[in-house]
């Protein structure tokens, strides 16, 4: 039979430990929480303008990749979108299909990389293929401007010319960020699918009336 001793109430047992949290702690996990929405906005469009001076000028630099964010691919799909989206007769494509495109194109580049042993995270990947998008659409708005005259071959030569220089820095850059997280056997497979995934890009560009 139990002796009086085990039956003896849990209440009776001693609980050791310390469950209380320290302000630090505290401070840390708030975050940005208190912080004013102006304050964040400015802060993100600086983050984002800095991560488009580093697909300006490429270097091999991991300062893209390691605070890694969507808000800059996201704004360049969207304006890639309108830009080439066909109106009235024309048939050019569709808002809808250039977005699909744009992103289901990103997310295949990221597999294969993946595939081939990438070092890279699925969202660094879309990061860094989404940021080279800005010589693209930079190359779309000089071909838009060029497109308001009268077309002539100098001027779809003008145009060629812009759209070849917009797909060069784009697969440039998209180099520069993606090739050292390939192995090094590796890396003309990994970027090739990179390579067509920019001249469809352009083809796009360059097709535009």
């Amino acid at each position: 039979m139990a002796s009086e001793e085990d039956l003896a109430p849990l209440s009776s047992v001693p609980v050791e430990g310390n469950i209380a949290v320290s302000a630090a702690t505290d401070d840390k996990d708030d975050g940005t929480l208190d912080e004013p929405v102006l304050d964040t906005l400015k802060r993100d469009v600086s983050a984002v303008l800095h991560k488009f001076t580093h697909v300006l000028v490429p270097r091999r630099s991991k300062a893209l990749l390691h605070d890694w964010d969507l808000w800059g691919p996201l704004v360049l799909c969207v304006v890639l979108g309108i830009l080439l989206q066909g109106s009235g007769d024309s048939h050019g494509p569709q808002f809808v299909e250039v977005f699909v495109l744009v992103w289901v194109g990103s997310i295949v580049v990221t597999l294969n990389s993946k595939l081939l042993g990438g070092s890279l995270s699925v969202f660094q990947s879309l990061c860094a293929l989404g940021y080279c998008l800005l010589p693209a659409v930079g190359a779309l708005v000089c071909c838009q401007v060029i497109l308001l005259a009268t077309q002539s071959f100098a001027l779809f030569f003008i145009r060629f010319v812009i759209v070849l220089i917009g797909f060069g820095w784009a697969v440039w850059a998209a180099n520069a960020f993606l090739s050292e997280s390939q192995p090094p056997k590796r890396r003309g497979l990994a970027m090739y699918p990179v390579f067509l995934f920019y001249f469809a890009i352009s083809y796009l560009i360059l097709s535009k009336e």
